[in-house]
């Protein structure tokens, strides 16, 4: 298995300009260039996109997700959008010495959805976890509770939200900045149908890449075991960072 760096170096993944910063992006609450590169956002000098290692073995969340499906997903797909992002932000900042904006259209399309689809990957990874399931505690459980009644009414609607998504997408948990509430959402295409100033905390990912080698058109199938490896505490600590 090759190392980070020479991943990166082999999928040509190079340095590009940082358009997302600490305040641009909440959801992540990273005071620091070290956090920063831990979730994917920046390289260990804080100044370019790169993709993050999994957080476990790629055979580690087997049975729900298979060894194959996560090899692809994250060395091809979670690397395709870094790459594209990064192009997307080299060709904008291109278009501002040049003062040429004929694609400025293009660019920035790329920019949101390149962008989206590489920080929720990012947060995908550390959503799930070998040692995940059961349910959330403390301050995260007490919010679940309040805003949809019960942990298991909360589920249901997290997996009928998920399974309905037209086409390609995500569905989240987040955290409502300006109503300071829990609110599920659907992500068509990584960047539409959110809300602004909404947090993700926990999203899942039904781009027919994340399950059809093990699952073909099962989504709803894929979508209940997901929660058998849910790494809560991962969700609790976004919910925590999101309320500062």
């Amino acid at each position: 298995m090759v190392n980070r760096r020479e991943f990166l170096r082999q999928a040509g993944i190079g340095g590009g300009v940082v358009v997302f910063g600490a305040k641009a992006l909440p959801a992540l609450a990273m005071p620091n260039t070290k956090n920063m590169a831990r979730y994917g956002l920046r390289d260990e000098t804080g100044s370019a996109h790169s993709l993050m290692p999994l957080p476990y073995a790629y055979d580690a969340l087997e049975p729900v997700i298979d060894e194959q499906t996560m090899r692809l997903h994250h060395d091809k797909h979670h690397a395709g959008y870094v790459k594209g992002l990064i192009n997307a932000e080299n060709k904008l900042a291109e278009a501002r010495e040049t003062g040429d904006y004929a694609l400025i259209k293009h660019y920035e399309r790329e920019a949101a959805f390149h962008g989206s689809g590489h920080i929720l990957h990012s947060i995908f990874w550390e959503n799930l976890s070998p040692n995940g399931g059961g349910e959330p505690k403390g301050d995260l459980a007490m919010a679940i509770n309040k805003t949809f009644g019960n942990f298991e009414k909360f589920k249901a609607q997290m997996i009928a939200a998920t399974n309905s998504v037209e086409g390609s997408g995500w569905g989240v948990l987040a955290y409502q900045v300006m109503f300071k509430d829990l609110v599920i959402l659907q992500a068509e295409k990584h960047q539409n149908l959110t809300q602004w100033g909404a947090i993700p905390l926990l999203v899942i990912d039904v781009w027919e890449h994340a399950y059809y080698l093990k699952y073909q058109n099962r989504r709803a199938e894929f979508v209940q075991n997901i929660f058998n490896i849910i790494n809560w505490k991962d969700v609790a600590a976004r919910y925590d960072s999101a309320r500062i």
